[in-house]
């Protein structure tokens, strides 16, 4: 309920919450109200972007914006002030919620202590490359709200000196050279304090101008996670690599078959699709695919259950979604639930939780016109298989000469976890169930 006119009234901060995953800060993208609106308990009145997706920011009171604290585009650090509500005094307890799944924040607005965290649950990897299809809410791990209570007749309290506003290679610039980002004055829109700033505190000439002949992009978000990512993985687990060109041409003409069908006529079926399947019969029979490698107790963890990944290529860069226990879903439910989980990713409304857990991956190159490649392992994951482009193209079938449809599939995998023998016998399965599907009958 909203303050009267005559009724006494308190200001209330929303301090950013802490979004889980071990995340520190967050860049504002957006937000829904404006300062004197109205807002109610849980209305969405912004949303953030965090190095796993962009999430929805609902209101932890009901009362009147009277202040925005931070811009769109600004890196606001978890437990800094974003926003001051104007309510009802003397509220009680039960009418200041926590946000269901919010967890603890700092009193303090400053910069949390960074939480522990495996490679195995950060933000995807896998070679850059698209996939089809997906529709999962923009559910997250949100946080507890910590408000400051100043009373209305009383002048309000100045909000926590926020740090300066910097982007992170530059803040690592700064604490490398030991420059102290608080006496920097910022060259940049609206203060942001540069590359170039920090390095003429020390003395050290900025770099020239470069016009239009060169463009420099802050990493962040999620490109920074997956480069981090990325060389983590490569570093960390030996990666070995193996092709098998097939001719897939019975799987395309029973992708045909199932799109004409009215069993299928409203599910999307791509050939992602059929070969998810076939990774999933293969799976059964080779499951040394499907584990990670725990370095402190130096032991293969094999899972009994699959949650397969499908690398997207998206606006804010690669993610890696996951389906959840794809191994008990028939091929239409596993059709609609990779459809569900990659347009969610690719509109920035994928849940955290469904970006992290995954056992396996794939990652089509072929929607690129790429026939081969070498995928990088998603880190905590012991393989990844990456389908070439189908192509059209003459091929030895019984005994003579024809044109057919033709497909790359290369596999990399953790060589201390796979052997060669393990991994060719995995992708000889994945190939003959695609060059026959009819072969699924005798591997189940």
């Amino acid at each position: 309920m909203t303050a009267t006119a005559d009724a006494p009234t308190q200001t209330r901060q929303f301090r950013l919450p802490d979004l889980g995953e071990g995340l520190t800060e967050s860049e504002i993208v957006s937000w829904r109200v404006g300062v004197g609106d109205t807002v109610q308990l849980n209305q969405v009145i912004g949303e953030v972007e965090t190095a796993k997706a962009v999430v929805e920011l609902p209101s932890p009171f009901t009362g009147r914006v009277t202040a925005l604290l931070a811009e769109p585009g600004q890196v606001v650090a978890v437990g800094a002030p974003i926003a001051e509500f104007e309510v009802a005094a003397g509220a009680s307890a039960k009418r200041e919620p926590n946000l269901v799944g919010y967890g603890a924040m700092p009193e303090a607005a400053g910069r949390p202590a960074r939480k522990a965290r495996s490679w195995a649950t950060a933000a995807p990897a896998a070679m850059h490359a698209a996939t089809e299809p997906a529709a999962v809410n923009a559910a997250t791990e949100p946080a507890a709200v910590h408000a400051t209570t100043v009373p209305a007749a009383e002048p309000a309290t100045a909000p926590p000196a926020e740090r300066p506003r910097s982007t992170p290679p530059v803040r690592k610039l700064a604490k490398d050279l030991g420059v102290d980002l608080a006496v920097v004055h910022g060259s940049g829109p609206k203060g942001l304090v540069t590359r170039d700033d920090v390095l003429a505190e020390v003395g050290t000439p900025p770099s020239p101008e470069a016009g239009d002949r060169e463009t420099r992009i802050p990493v962040q978000g999620v490109r920074k996670q997956t480069a981090a990512a990325m060389v983590a993985s490569a570093f960390t687990a030996p990666h070995a690599s193996e092709f098998l060109t097939v001719d897939v041409t019975p799987t395309m003409e029973l992708l045909a078959k199932l799109k004409a069908s009215k069993a299928f006529a409203d599910v999307r079926l791509t050939p992602m699709t059929l070969a998810a399947k076939a990774v999933l019969v293969a799976l059964r029979r080779h499951p040394s695919l499907n584990a990670r490698w725990d370095e402190k107790a130096q032991e293969i963890v094999q899972y009994h259950y699959v949650n397969l990944g499908f690398a997207a290529a998206t606006p804010r860069g690669l993610l890696v979604p996951n389906v959840k226990d794809a191994e008990v879903l028939g091929l239409r439910e596993l059709a609609a639930a990779i459809a569900g989980v990659v347009d969610a990713a690719r509109e920035g409304r994928i849940a955290p939780s469904d970006l992290t857990g995954g056992t396996i991956t794939i990652t089509n190159i072929g929607v690129f016109g790429v026939d081969a490649g070498t995928p990088i392992l998603n880190p905590g994951e012991a393989a990844i298989l990456a389908m070439g482009q189908v192509r059209r193209m003459p091929w030895e079938y019984r005994g003579d000469i024809a044109l057919r449809e033709v497909l790359t599939l290369s596999l990399s995998f953790d060589h201390r976890i796979v052997d060669g023998e393990q991994a060719s016998r995995f992708l000889a399965d994945v190939g003959a169930i695609l060059g026959d599907p009819g072969m699924v009958m005798t591997m189940v």
